[in-house]
């Protein structure tokens, strides 16, 4: 009698520190049951990875899937997960045609994950934009919320509202006793709407004039007001998208006086810069923050090898090409796919910066895991653990978005060169995508609450 259901030998990173070289991984039971080198040991099926990598499904920790009405849903969103490697996917409360604000409209997305995910899910809440929105914090804490997101700028009155700082101290306050993260969308508004309107005013309109529109200040003060309510809150202060090294400086900042502050990039600003890809690409690049110049990502990569960033995420949205069509790139809309070459792109980019495969898996594995709360079953291939993992195949890949099970089939990735591409994909022991195809069934995916600690 075998004692393992599964055993899948190749080059091991079963979490930020080792690597095993030809090792193997054992799973009984949809966990984790055993990882080392040496002979392995016999299981009922076996998988010969064998110079492929192997290491812990992708956490993303910010995906739009906009599931209740209108954007792509929640269900193709988990199927462009699986075909990234990505096994848990954390998703943004920015719905149309209503944010997620009440236990209700939270507990009406989770049901419908519940009936159409193929990757295991959490859901994160915001509040309205007023007091009322405050009496809702402890029924979405209770009903399982994975953390809070909320908005220094309004990009939308009635999906992305502004959180005014007063608010947004008091709702911090509230969630601080919970321990749960407070994650901040880091833009200055009144910075932000003069730079538009003198751009507009002047007939300045294209993508590299929304990227002047949106200067280094316009992030950065909105980062300090964010980390300095943190510390008045004793709150988990976290910047979502940091694209500008200042960012970090000013998160260390905070860090060094004590507070428990944190910070987040998108590979987009670690992968694609102004330079060259905002002049290729033109408004499809559109994103909150901008594309900066190709120097001020190598500055990023400094705080990313330094071990500065807590996670990388994708800010994932999958709009039409119609929504980036209009000639105004202040018409258009802002963000882009990228959920499914979040692991293969920063896997290339810790190549091409010659760093270990270890930090992309601290980064995409382990790192949203600690920041969420999920470290006791989800983030790395430590025994007793969730056996969610990625084989990845190594050699010369051109990202071809044609081929995406998004339900966009374009990118400003398209012609990237990467290192690795998903093979399989594993959701708890069970094979979710076999590289080609999503295999598993709707409904697969499991709801992730956060342990409180």
């Amino acid at each position: 009698m075998n004692e393992f259901d599964l055993v899948v030998t190749g080059n091991i990173v079963p979490d930020a520190r080792t690597v095993i070289a030809s090792g193997f991984l054992a799973i009984r039971d949809g966990k984790v049951a055993m990882v080392g080198g040496g002979t392995p040991p016999g299981a009922s099926e076996r998988i010969d990875a064998r110079g492929r990598w192997v290491i812990p499904g992708v956490i993303d920790g910010q995906v739009h899937s906009g599931s209740q009405a209108g954007f792509e849903g929640m269900g193709i969103t988990s199927r462009a997960a699986a075909a990234g490697g990505v096994t848990v996917m954390v998703d943004m409360p920015y719905d149309s045609p209503a944010p997620v604000t009440n236990a209700a409209l939270f507990n009406e997305k989770r049901s419908v994950a519940a009936r159409v995910c193929h990757v295991d899910h959490a859901l994160i809440a915001t509040i309205a934009p007023n007091d009322a929105g405050l009496d809702e914090i402890a029924g979405l804490v209770a009903a399982g919320a994975i953390s809070f997101k909320f908005s220094t700028y309004e990009a939308n009155r009635t999906r992305f509202p502004r959180i005014d700082e007063d608010l947004l101290l008091a709702a911090m306050t509230k969630i601080a006793p919970s321990g749960l993260l407070c994650g901040v969308h880091n833009q200055d508004q009144e910075l932000s709407s003069k730079n538009i309107a003198r751009s507009i005013e002047s007939g300045r309109v294209g993508a590299q004039d929304f990227c002047d529109a949106h200067t280094p200040l316009v992030e950065n003060l909105a980062s300090a007001i964010i980390y300095e309510l943190g510390a008045e809150s004793a709150a988990r202060a976290h910047v979502v998208h940091c694209s500008l090294a200042r960012g970090f400086e000013i998160c260390n900042m905070y860090r060094r006086a004590g507070h428990r502050a944190s910070i987040e990039t998108c590979v987009q600003y670690l992968m694609l810069d102004a330079d060259e890809h905002v002049a290729r690409f033109g408004n499809r690049t559109k994103h909150y923050p901008p594309m900066r110049p190709k120097a001020e990502t190598e500055r990023l990569w400094r705080h990313v090898a330094a071990g500065d960033c807590d996670f990388v995420s994708s800010d994932h949205v999958a709009w039409g090409l119609e929504r980036k069509s209009d000639p105004d790139v202040f018409k258009c809309s802002a963000g882009g796919p990228g959920i499914e070459v979040l692991l293969p792109a920063m896997w290339t980019g810790c190549e091409e910066h010659r760093l270990p495969p270890t930090l992309a898996v601290d980064l995409l594995c382990a790192g949203p895991a600690r920041a969420f709360g999920l470290d006791d079953r989800k983030g790395s291939l430590a025994p007793g653990k969730d056996a969610d993992f990625v084989i990845l195949e190594t050699g010369e890949f051109a990202y071809d978005p044609a081929t995406s099970l998004s339900g966009a089939t374009w990118s400003s990735f398209e012609g990237r060169r990467l290192t690795v591409r998903v093979e399989s994909t594993f959701v708890r022991g069970r094979q979710a995508f076999d590289g080609k195809r999503v295999v598993n069934s709707a409904g697969d995916g499991r709801f992730l609450a956060p342990t409180r600690r």
